[in-house]
């Protein structure tokens, strides 16, 4: 599964220089807990967050400025409490995902980089943007869903392989494989391919390869 089976396309963006009071009605209205902000040629120059706007809200704290210093985790709130506009306020530059990219790697870098949500970029070119709630959402397909993007996606695409090699059962989000591929290196890439499926809980695989089969003999 890519990035774009799963990135909302109509994308609600804002600039960097409107108010950021004006940008927190925005998210209001619209009922979203962050956007894109983009600029006047359309580039993806950072994110807005509530977090952003709640660190606003929270206003300063009294601190020894030293202190202030020493605590990462105070870095840059100073101009976000200060902040008027969009722009002041946004976290920058901006992380971005290709829409041609698995989702598991969307998902990883949203948890190394600890945001919830990946504008999706296209030569340039804002096209959609991608969730967590959305990967969330890919957690709930149905095993006969499964079976089909394993075979699909992983077992026909990936690995060039004939129906029937390999059989795929899904229950519950486990998945059982067996049967045989053509290489010991396939044998052990591919229980890995299909872990990073989004909702597959474990993978019990069970196969052989040819090149093994033709050296026993």
């Amino acid at each position: 599964m890519k990035v774009q089976d799963l990135m909302t396309r109509d994308v609600t963006t804002v600039t960097p220089t409107i108010s950021l009071r004006d940008a927190a009605v925005l998210l209001a209205q619209k009922g979203i807990s962050g956007v894109p902000v983009v600029s006047e040629t359309g580039d993806v120059v950072g994110v807005l967050s509530e977090a952003d706007i709640v660190v606003k809200a929270g206003g300063e704290v009294a601190r020894n400025r030293m202190l202030a210093w020493l605590l990462e985790s105070d870095l840059g709130r100073g101009d976000k409490i200060r902040a008027v506009t969009v722009g002041d306020a946004m976290s920058a530059p901006a992380m971005t995902i290709s829409p041609k990219r698995p989702v598991h790697e969307a998902a990883r870098l949203m948890v190394d980089e600890s945001v919830n949500r990946l504008p999706v970029v296209e030569r340039g070119s804002l096209v959609g943007i991608i969730t967590r709630a959305d990967i969330v959402r890919a957690f709930t397909r149905s095993d006969d869903e499964l079976v089909e993007e394993i075979r699909d996606d992983i077992l026909r695409r990936t690995f060039w392989l004939e129906p029937g090699r390999v059989t795929v059962n899904v229950a519950d989000g486990h998945v059982t494989l067996r049967g045989e591929v053509e290489t010991e290196a396939d044998e052990e890439l591919l229980p890995h391919l299909v872990a990073r499926v989004p909702g597959v809980v474990s993978v019990d695989a069970d196969m052989t390869s040819r090149a093994k089969a033709k050296a026993a003999h």
